[in-house]
């Protein structure tokens, strides 16, 4: 399932979104946009993970096609097709959930068939492979590990692969680092994720909630960033700085269960991860600096912190 964490980045593109657009927002559209881009992302996680599986399938239509040659050698004839009854690979492939999401979202139309021959192929030459097959049990770890290798060994660091993907999706460059967790994640527990609804209600709440939230107490948030500025023009801050600050504020503000804490360290990394170079320090001392003015005048109510929303 997405993290909380990918929450907020989806909310503050959503934020982001509105901000660069021209023209008035029409009601409804801030949800519309933030309902888009989680869409975009589970579509892009499904695409992934289906990419690795058809890696590892792949084996099989190998052996058939060498065994098919007019005059097969003896290693056409021995192409091992171990990683084809992979069992994590099985779970996957078997998964109501990833099953319908392929079948309503057809992405299995978008697989460059000679892209992912040469990936297997690389596969097939690597040793890490060579080790996978030759060990004769099924291993859960082994069987994890050599799905792991494809992606982030074979996938990622793949510019041909990178360049199928920006073509099909235009939230890679936003979602690349999120994905990389999300495809870890879901191959260490599978059973966890949801490819119909990457969200679930509580979190579709907490997401809700924010974007609502940042939007109806724009004004009061700026007028404590503001003051805080000194010889800084809020014009001249980075839109996305703006934004991750009002975020936190609100969060202190107006999300009891979210300990202050969690929420500083939260924006800092998102600064330091989606904005300006100098962006992590600027937002942790603006927010370190609105955290204290607020405690002071006893502003921040936090509550129930064993069953915090993180």
């Amino acid at each position: 399932m997405i993290s909380r964490r990918n929450i907020r980045v989806k909310v503050m593109q959503t934020l982001y979104s509105l901000d660069t657009a021209s023209g008035d927002t029409k009601p409804g559209e801030p949800l519309k946009i933030l309902t888009r881009k989680v869409e975009e992302s589970r579509q892009l996680f499904t695409y992934l993970i289906y990419f690795i599986t058809e890696v590892a399938r792949y084996a099989e239509t190998d052996a058939r096609q060498r065994a098919s040659k007019h005059l097969p050698t003896e290693s056409d004839l021995a192409v091992n097709t171990k990683i084809a009854g992979n069992e994590l690979l099985w779970k996957i492939v078997e998964d109501a959930g990833f099953k319908a999401t392929l079948e309503e979202t057809k992405l299995a139309r978008l697989m460059d068939s000679d892209l992912l021959k040469k990936i297997y192929t690389e596969l097939a030459e690597s040793p890490e492979y060579k080790e996978y097959i030759e060990e004769q049990s099924r291993d859960k770890k082994s069987e994890k590990k050599i799905l792991e290798f494809i992606f982030s060994n074979l996938m990622l660091p793949n510019e041909a692969f990178i360049n199928h993907v920006e073509e099909h999706f235009i939230n890679w460059d936003d979602d690349a680092e999120m994905m990389q967790a999300l495809v870890s994640n879901y191959l260490n527990k599978p059973a966890q994720h949801n490819f119909t609804d990457m969200l679930g209600k509580d979190k579709w709440d907490f997401a809700r909630t924010l974007l609502a939230t940042v939007l109806d107490k724009n004004e009061q948030t700026l007028e404590l960033i503001k003051p805080k500025l000194k010889n800084w023009d809020a014009e001249r801050i980075a839109a996305l700085d703006l934004i991750i600050l009002q975020m936190g504020i609100c969060e202190f503000l107006y999300f009891e269960t979210i300990p202050t804490k969690v929420t500083i360290n939260e924006y800092i990394d998102l600064a330091k991860a989606y904005s300006t170079p100098q962006s992590g320090q600027f937002v942790n001392g603006l927010l370190d600096n609105i955290h204290k003015e607020l405690s002071a005048a006893n502003r921040i109510e936090k509550k129930n912190f064993k069953n915090s929303i993180l």
